[in-house]
């Protein structure tokens, strides 16, 4: 059974920074593309960044320059180092693990990142 398990949520001042974690068990993590979402409250969710088997990035326009997301195939981790944070970064986020050789699309249960004064 696969398990997608985020941590390093926590409540930050403006431009200060943060790492979210992604731990994965029970699934070829490396075979995975790894997407970091996010979801404030009353608004969808929207991709944040992921990353390809191969290292491939893609990163949303509001966060570019700011955020930048990683993978470690040898841990079956992935991070996402989040700095100059703003109000409006304020989200439950999550990570997402997809492949066109799997039907399943995995998701963790997510961690709260606040950025207040």
């Amino acid at each position: 059974q696969a398990q997608l398990v985020e941590s390093g949520g926590g409540l930050v001042q403006p431009g200060g920074s943060l790492r979210l974690s992604c731990q994965a068990s029970g699934i070829i993590f490396s075979r995975y593309v790894l997407g970091w979402y996010r979801q404030a409250p009353g608004k969808q969710r929207e991709l944040v960044a992921d990353i390809t088997r191969g290292g491939t990035i893609t990163t949303a326009d509001s966060v570019k320059g700011r955020f930048t997301i990683s993978r470690d195939n040898t841990k079956n981790t992935a991070y996402l180092q989040m700095n100059s944070l703003k109000p409006e970064d304020t989200a439950v986020y999550f990570c997402n693990l997809r492949s066109v050789l799997d039907p399943r699309n995995y998701w963790g249960q997510g961690t709260q990142v606040t950025v207040s004064s």
